[in-house]
């Protein structure tokens, strides 16, 4: 059996259809389409099958996605083995959050590719839940993300990485016209503006504003961090972040914080692998470099539950 029709076939898998596998690994479909049937002719088994105007997986080609993971990983074990066990090489797929990936990666980046030049890496910037989700099905090799996500069961490992306070802030204008984000049942008249809805320091505050029937104008969702940061430094509402997202602008003043009463108003950012994963060499020096500990080859880890 080819080994190049399971990888096709698990590429059809996790891109979603013929024509982005077919781009993805830069063949033509009549190529993609041919390897599928050598590989359904080899099992005696068909993997697709047409629905209107798309391919769907048949329950034979359900129940082999397990197997054709599990084949390729030991690939990827044996590709390390024959690179030798020091040398840092091969792909790392890793989903991260949007305000860690622009506030905390880049040192760790660098660092990686200093140790690493030979390595490929695909970095995506994505929700944590996403992330969560990535790992699960084993899309991606790590995830830095928040932990308070959740719904991990006892899948996944998390690595500790950060502990993040987070902050209400807003422009002094907007500060002075309405200082008061305590007092319960009002209603006060600035938008939120803020992040994807599954994000999780948006999440803490929506729960704050109904437990104190506290309501806003309205919200503005933005996915940029700096677009949201400027839109409340000019008067715009006001914003929730990791405080480690607007030291500059409060130590300069375009930012100013307000009082909440959230009762935790601190994340936790780790580093997160699914249990089952292989951890190659590459993937255990990103580990380390996330690592507030010193560096160590087998650190400690932790479940995430």
């Amino acid at each position: 059996m080819d080994l190049k029709y399971l990888n096709t076939f698990r590429t059809i898998v996790e891109e979603g259809s013929f024509s982005r596998a077919a781009n993805k690994l830069n063949y033509t479909q009549s190529t993609i389409t041919f390897q599928v049937g050598q590989l359904e002719q080899e099992l005696g088994a068909a993997l697709f099958e047409k629905i209107g105007r798309r391919m769907i997986l048949t329950k034979a080609g359900e129940q082999l996605i397990p197997y054709v993971k599990e084949v390729m990983a030991s690939v990827e074990r044996m590709r390390c083995f024959g690179d030798g066990l020091s040398e840092y090489r091969g792909d790392l797929r890793i989903g991260v959050g949007e305000t860690l990936l622009c506030y905390r990666l880049p040192p760790i980046l660098k660092e990686l590719h200093r140790r690493a030049p030979e390595a490929r890496l695909f970095l995506h910037s994505m929700s944590c839940c996403d992330i969560r989700d990535g790992l699960l099905d084993g899309t991606l090799d790590l995830g830095v993300f928040y932990q308070e996500v959740g719904g991990f069961g006892s899948n996944l490992v998390a690595h500790p990485f950060d502990r993040c306070p987070i902050a209400l802030v807003a422009s002094a204008e907007t500060r002075r016209n309405h200082p008061d984000f305590q007092t319960p049942d009002q209603r006060i008249p600035v938008p939120l503006v803020i992040n994807e809805p599954t994000c999780i320091f948006r999440q803490m505050f929506e729960q704050y504003l109904r437990e104190r029937s506290i309501r806003l104008d309205h919200t503005i969702e933005l996915w940029s961090i700096p677009t949201i940061k400027n839109l409340v430094k000019n008067d715009v509402g006001v914003t929730i972040l990791p405080r480690f997202t607007i030291e500059d602008e409060l130590a300069r003043s375009e930012l100013v914080e307000i009082e909440t009463e959230i009762a935790s108003p601190v994340i936790t950012a780790v580093c997160g692998r699914h249990k089952n994963k292989w951890v190659s060499p590459l993937m255990q020096l990103f580990i380390d470099l996330t690592a507030r500990e010193p560096v160590v080859p087998f650190p400690v880890e932790s479940q995430v539950v």
